[in-house]
This record gives C-alpha cells, sequence and structure tokens, in this order.
C-alpha cells in the first residue's frame, strides 16, 4: 500500500473469497502489514495462488478450500485456523457471487444461491469467528458488502442488491451485540472497481472519473483492521469515488 502504513505483526486473519479480486488485494494487504492469512477461497487453484503470493512477499499464509455458504464446511475451516494460527484476530468476509436477471425471469435456485453465499455465508463466518473472539478477549470482523446494498441498486441484479443490503444490516447488528466483548464489526461497500469486470455506472457519472482498484477496497479494510480505527464499529463506509454522494 502506498503511502499507508498499517502493523499488524502477530495478528491472524481469516479471509474469504481470497483467491481473486478484492479477497485477494485484502488477503495480501493483510499479510504485507504482518497478519498471518488463511486464505479461503471455494477454487483450491486461487486459494494455493494467494497463499504462494503472500509466501513470496515475506509474509505467512495457509490456503484453504470451502464454499462459506455450507456450514459444515466453514466450522472446520475455522478450527483448522486455530489448530494452524492459536487464534483469530481478524475476519473478513469478502466471498460473493451475483446472477444478472431482471426480477421477472429471476430463477428461484439463483436468488437462494445468491443470499446463501453472500449472506448467509457471513452470517455463519462472522458467527463462528466471533465465538472465538469472545472467548479471546476481542477481535474485527470486516463484511464487503456493496453500494448496490445502498443506496444505488444496480439494474438487473436483485439478489445481490437484496444480499449486500442484508449485510449491512447484519453489520449493524453484530455490531452492536457483540461490542460488550471487545468485537468491532464494519462493512466496506465498494462501487464500481476494475477487478469486477462489469461496470453499471458511466465514469461521468463517478466524481472522480475513474473505476476504482481492489487495492484502494484493502486499504480501507485494512484501516478498519487497525488500532487507528479502535473507536469505529457498526458503520457501512463507501469506497465508490464519490458516486453515491451524487
Amino acid at each position: 500500500m502506498k503511502d499507508f502504513s498499517v502493523n499488524l505483526m502477530n495478528k491472524q486473519a481469516f479471509v474469504t473469497g481470497a483467491g481473486r479480486g478484492v479477497g485477494r488485494a485484502v488477503a495480501l494487504a493483510l499479510g504485507d502489514a504482518g497478519a498471518s492469512v488463511f486464505a479461503v477461497d471455494i477454487n483450491p487453484d486461487n486459494a494455493m495462488s494467494t497463499e504462494e503470493a503472500i509466501k513470496q512477499r515475506g509474509g505467512e499464509a495457509t490456503a484453504w478450500t470451502a464454499d462459506v455458504s455450507n456450514k459444515l464446511l466453514v466450522g472446520p475451516a475455522i478450527e483448522e485456523m486455530r489448530d494452524v494460527y492459536g487464534r483469530i484476530d481478524i475476519a473478513v468476509n469478502v466471498a460473493g457471487v451475483d446472477k444478472r436477471s431482471s426480477f421477472i425471469k429471476l430463477d428461484e435456485w439463483d436468488w437462494r444461491r445468491v443470499l446463501e453465499m453472500n449472506l448467509t455465508g457471513t452470517f455463519l463466518v462472522s458467527q463462528l469467528a466471533g465465538r472465538v473472539m469472545q472467548d479471546e478477549g476481542g477481535g474485527v470482523i470486516v463484511n464487503i458488502a456493496s453500494t448496490t446494498g445502498r443506496p444505488t441498486p444496480r439494474p438487473d441484479s436483485i439478489p445481490y442488491t437484496a444480499s449486500t443490503g442484508g449485510i449491512i444490516g447484519l453489520t449493524k447488528s453484530m455490531a452492536y451485540e457483540l461490542a460488550p466483548y471487545g468485537i468491532r464489526v464494519n462493512a466496506v461497500c465498494p462501487g464500481n472497481i476494475e477487478a469486477d469486470g462489469e461496470f453499471t455506472s458511466p465514469l461521468g457519472q463517478i466524481p472522480q472519473g475513474r473505476l476504482g482498484t481492489p487495492e484502494e477496497v484493502a486499504s480501507v479494510v485494512l484501516f478498519l483492521c487497525s488500532s487507528a480505527a479502535s473507536y469505529i464499529t457498526g458503520q457501512a463506509i463507501h469506497v465508490d469515488g464519490g458516486e453515491s454522494m451524487v
């Protein structure tokens, strides 16, 4: 991260969707900051690629394959991280999918799959990691949502909009309940990011006049995971070049 430095030495981070795009950028940023990274992705090759990249940069990482919508797979991932690193200080939920379709033509299976992966997956990882953090005396959870969840719905993306809106609500409720245990919970809401491969807003509608990068999203996650954000919880922070303010 140029012009931005965070020290997360001796911290242990659990990152989902770590194999590509924003998730990979987050995993690399945490590794660069000194955290040990447990990189989870549904694609084993992508997870391993992230592990190797972190190690090549001098960091510590372990790849793991899991579908975060399945509690029977999330539980073993959490336990494996505890076995490998001893604790969980940070959990970042990035894993997510989208299915583009008009509301009228949307298939029920696609609706369920997007909500199960994006919203239920965030719930499952956060609940299981939160239990560990509660026992350990605190921690940080960051959920990746989207500006489509608030305030700019994306055309033909009903389940994604619903799931990311749900993630923002989940984040606030989690933050309220977990604050007494020393656990901070925040959401980061990216706008149009280069790695997504599909953009819904003309550059003219983005005040900064360009797309964002995965690294710019990762830098906000890094800040929220650091002691510099110790008095921030229950927030949904937009990373969108100012698009949501116009």
